[in-house]
């Protein structure tokens, strides 16, 4: 999945559950039944979940160009550089 393909997977989720949550609220206000609105929101998320979790074609349509281990090669690693300084205590 690239990196516009996670962001659209987030967004999707996103609209997805507060879709289903303010459904299976309404459902359960009207119907006065606590458990159609646990069940409703419960398939909310499985259905989410199976369309936001599998690695979807439509998630890969921006892919990766990777750079080529020859050329990686050729371009050094850089270096960190950690400082030693010592803060002095305040009495």
């Amino acid at each position: 999945m690239d990196w516009q393909g996670q962001k659209l997977a987030e967004q999707i989720m996103q609209i997805m559950l507060l879709v289903f949550a303010v459904t299976a609220f309404v459902a359960g206000y009207v119907l006065g039944s606590f458990q159609m609105m646990v069940l409703v929101y419960a398939c909310g998320v499985t259905l989410t979940g199976l369309i936001t979790i599998p690695n979807w074609p439509f998630f890969n349509r921006h892919p990766l160009s990777w750079l080529d281990p020859s050329e990686a090669e050729k371009h050094p690693k850089p270096q960190v550089t950690v400082s030693s300084k010592k803060k002095g205590s305040k009495k």
